[in-house]
C-alpha cells in the first residue's frame, strides 16, 4: 500500500507547535503541517507519487498521509470537501469548486486516446437505447459519454467489475477506463468506440479526465508547495523510471511490466508535470460543452493554484 506517513484519521490537519516559550528558540524545529493526500490506487497514480510515498523526497515543513480510493469515492468525498488534496474527475469540478482549486500538475489527459466503450460483438445499431455499464455518475467517462450519445441506459458499476457486466450479458456495453483500455481483448471483448479519440475529432483537444484538486481554505504558500512537491515526485520518477515502474506494479492489477510501462506513459507525461494552457482550455471546453448539453449543473470558470 502507498504511504507516507500513514495516519488513520487523515481528514484533519494538525500543526505542531512548540508549547512552551524556552522551546521556541532557534535550535527548535519549524512547524509542521499534516495534510492528506487522495487518490486512486493505479500504477499511474502510483509512479507519479512513488517518491512522496517512499520519501525520496520530504517536506520539512509538510508532512503528507497518502489516502487510496477509487475515482467515483473520491469524486463523493469531494462533495464534502473530505480531503486536503484529492483527485478528483474533471467532470466533478463544478460540484466541489467551492471547496477546492485545481492543480496544474498531475493531470491524466487523453491525446487522441481515452476511455473506450466495449461489447461482446460489434453493435452495428449504436448505442442509442442500450445499457451501458458505467464506472460513476461524476467521472468523466460518464460525461463524454453522454456527449457523444445522452439516449443511453447507464448502469453504475465499479471500475473492476465493468469487464464481467458486460461479457455476463447484465450490460449491453461498458466504459472502460485505466489498465483496462490495454487488456479488453484478453477478455473477450471488442472495441466499439474511443471516446479520447472521438472528443479530439470534436474539439481538437486531449480529453482531460482527471486531477488533482486543493482545498481553497490552505494557505496560498501552503497550496504551491504542495504543486511544487508533486512536480519534483513526478520529475523523480521519470529520471528513475525503472525503479518507479517496479513500485508501480504492485497496483497494476496483474499486468506486466511492459503493458504497465506503456500504460503509465499514456496517462504521465509531460502534460501530467504542467497541464499548460492548453491543459486549462480543454478542461473549461469539456465543463462548457458538458453545461451546454444540460449535463452539468454548471460550468464555473477552472480555477488552477498560479
Amino acid at each position: 500500500m502507498i504511504h507516507c506517513a500513514i495516519a488513520c484519521n487523515a481528514s484533519t490537519k494538525r500543526l505542531k507547535m512548540p508549547t512552551t516559550p524556552q522551546e521556541q528558540d532557534k535550535t527548535t524545529p519549524s512547524p509542521v503541517l499534516e495534510l492528506n493526500l487522495a487518490h486512486s490506487p493505479d500504477s499511474d497514480d502510483a509512479f507519479m507519487f512513488y517518491a512522496l510515498a517512499t520519501r525520496k523526497i520530504r517536506s520539512r515543513s509538510l508532512t503528507l498521509t497518502h489516502v487510496l480510493e477509487d475515482i467515483q469515492t473520491l469524486n463523493q468525498k469531494a462533495l464534502h470537501g473530505t480531503y486536503d488534496i484529492t483527485a478528483i474527475s474533471f467532470a466533478a469540478y463544478p460540484l466541489v469548486a467551492q471547496h477546492y482549486l485545481l492543480l496544474s500538475c498531475g493531470a491524466s489527459f487523453g491525446e487522441g486516446y481515452g476511455p473506450i466503450v466495449v461489447a461482446r460483438s460489434p453493435l452495428p445499431e449504436g448505442l442509442q437505447g442500450k445499457r451501458v455499464a458505467v464506472p460513476g455518475a461524476a467521472t468523466t467517462s460518464y460525461l463524454a459519454l453522454r456527449l457523444y450519445e445522452p439516449e443511453i441506459e447507464p448502469l453504475f458499476t465499479p471500475f473492476d467489475q465493468i469487464f464481467e457486466c458486460v461479457a455476463s450479458g447484465e450490460a449491453d456495453a461498458g466504459v472502460v477506463i485505466h489498465e483496462g483500455q490495454l487488456t479488453y481483448v484478453g477478455h473477450g471483448l471488442t472495441k466499439i468506440l474511443d471516446l479520447g479519440e472521438w472528443w479530439h475529432q470534436q474539439t481538437n483537444f486531449p480529453l482531460p479526465l482527471g486531477g488533482n484538486a486543493i482545498r481553497r481554505s490552505l494557505d496560498k504558500q501552503v497550496q504551491k508547495k504542495v504543486s511544487e512537491l508533486m512536480k519534483e515526485s513526478i520529475r523523480y520518477g521519470f529520471n528513475h523510471r525503472e525503479e518507479a515502474l517496479a513500485y508501480a506494479l504492485q497496483f497494476a492489477r496483474g499486468l506486466d511490466t511492459v503493458t504497465t510501462d506503456r500504460f503509465v506513459s499514456m496517462y504521465v507525461n509531460d502534460r501530467t508535470l504542467d497541464c499548460g494552457q492548453r491543459g486549462r482550455d480543454a478542461v473549461q471546453t469539456l465543463l462548457d460543452y458538458g453545461f451546454k448539453k444540460g449535463l452539468l449543473p454548471g460550468a464555473p470558470k477552472v480555477e488552477f493554484v498560479d
